[in-house]
């Protein structure tokens, strides 16, 4: 019996749908960057604050591409589905977090920030958790062409980050903030061009 051909047609779907999550993601990013433009002075801005919102949008754009792996797969089915819906709300979630509706209970960015970090590091450790098997499901061909660096990278960022929602130590943060986003970007590059 042949083994079962990959349907485009499913990964499409799935390819909109986790789209249009991710759409709201960054547009949740954008947006809140914009409010430093169209009300300067209005809210203090916090610099850890920012560079964990680039640390997103990095982490969405990368997010994207990487879930375009999805289309090897033999069978999609629902739970594959599903869980990629759920991987991508957990973007929805930390950038909504970045950006709340109002920020009337708290002095400015920072204290917004520092108060909602368990929350803020919590969901970005899942994020970390999650994404290891998101590349598994992709199997195990993929998974191993990261080589050793992808799991100790994932287990490091998810210590890291619950160490992060419990310290509230300012320079830890920033110390975390700047590897984090440097390596990032480093990871990005080097899995865009493992990949093509």
């Amino acid at each position: 019996m042949d083994a079962p051909q990959p349907d485009p047609a499913v990964f499409s779907h799935i390819r909109v749908v986790m789209g249009m999550i991710i759409s709201l993601s960054l547009a949740r990013l954008l947006s809140g960057v914009a409010l430093f433009v169209q009300h300067p002075g209005k809210t203090r801005v916090y610099w850890v604050h920012l560079g964990w919102v680039l640390f997103m949008f990095v982490f969405l754009v990368h997010f994207w591409w990487w879930e375009y792996h999805l289309h090897a797969l033999p069978v999609i089915d629902v739970s594959v589905y599903l869980f990629v819906i759920l991987y991508a709300c957990v973007f929805f979630f930390l950038c909504v977090l970045l950006f709340p509706t109002s920020l009337e209970e708290y002095s400015g960015y920072e204290h917004y920030f520092m108060s909602r970090r368990a929350w803020f590091f919590g969901f970005l450790a899942l994020a970390f958790a999650v994404d290891i098997v998101d590349t598994a499901v992709k199997g195990s061909a993929y998974f191993q062409s990261f080589g050793i660096e992808y799991p100790l990278r994932n287990a490091a960022y998810i210590v890291l980050c619950i160490a992060t929602a419990l310290t509230p130590n300012r320079r830890f943060h920033g110390v975390f903030l700047v590897a984090a986003v440097l390596y990032q970007l480093t990871w990005m590059y080097r899995a865009f061009d493992l990949l093509d």
